[in-house]
């Protein structure tokens, strides 16, 4: 059976969708049975992680210094099982390019304890500590992002 994917989408695909990408799969394990990606909605290929992001996911043991952006395409938006996104405006932006997308496309923080909502803002050029920060609000997310996965493996 083919492995399920998981699409996390930011603006540049430097910051918050890689580690993101990052988070979820060290928390998935590698014998998920499921591809952990991201891309970003205003970006070009090839350009590394911040290095305050690498230096916030370093500190949880989590390497990401071979993380290289990459823009979105319809190839991983078709391929992809759940598309998570870091703000409403990547939900907008996401569903204004690709219609098709809307349900599987979900804020990120929609699966914060009480669903609360909101967005993950752009750290970029802010401190390490403002990293993980940010860090710390996508983990918070992860437990329930990790239920809803599970029960999409029945699908």
């Amino acid at each position: 059976m083919p492995k399920k994917r998981i699409l996390f989408l930011c603006t540049g695909n430097v910051c918050r969708s890689p580690m993101a990408e990052y988070l979820l799969r060290d928390r998935l394990g590698r014998d998920s049975g499921w591809d952990v990606e991201s891309a970003g909605l205003s970006t070009c290929n090839g350009m590394p992680a911040s290095g305050a992001a690498i230096i916030a996911l370093r500190e949880l043991n989590i390497d990401m210094k071979a993380h290289l952006s990459r823009p979105v395409s319809r190839e991983l938006v078709d391929s992809a099982s759940l598309i998570v996104v870091m703000t409403a405006s990547h939900l907008t932006q996401l569903r204004a390019m690709y219609p098709l997308v809307v349900e599987k496309s979900f804020l990120l923080k929609s699966f914060t304890p009480n669903g609360r909502g909101g967005d993950v803002e752009d750290p970029i050029g802010a401190s390490v500590e403002v990293y993980c920060g940010i860090r710390d609000e996508i983990e918070e997310a992860l437990p329930e992002l990790i239920s809803f996965v599970k029960s999409l493996e029945s699908e």
